[in-house]
């Protein structure tokens, strides 16, 4: 069930809900409202395909991850990429930048441990 309302202020205050996630975007009042549906709409498409299904837990416990699909799909209140293929490209050599650097660091504790 999707379930979206508009508070109106000078801008407006938009919410969306998908399963169990509640998405809340503030809007001027010139912007689109559609476009903004569309944005939550791909953030969570994006979402559903790095974790699975997502849930609240994986965006708790993976908050940093979360944070850089949203990044990498918006810059400075813009849309700055609509291709999902792209995004998850970068998502993919982020995490394989991550697991090298993390592998690099047990490296370095094993050495400093023996020395």
């Amino acid at each position: 069930m999707f379930l979206s309302f508009f508070i109106s202020f000078h801008s407006y205050c938009f919410s969306h809900r998908y399963a169990s996630l509640y998405f809340c975007c503030a809007i001027e009042q010139s912007d689109n409202e559609l476009l903004c549906l569309e944005l939550i709409h791909r953030y969570v498409e994006l979402l559903d395909k790095y974790f699975g299904s997502v849930c609240e837990l994986d965006i708790i416990f993976n908050f940093e991850k979360a944070y850089f699909i949203l990044d990498e799909l918006i810059v400075g209140g813009f849309i700055q990429e609509t291709s999902k293929k792209n995004v998850l490209k970068a998502i993919s050599a982020q995490d394989m930048v991550q697991e090298v650097s993390q592998k690099c660091e047990r490296r370095c504790r094993f050495v400093v441990d023996i020395g």
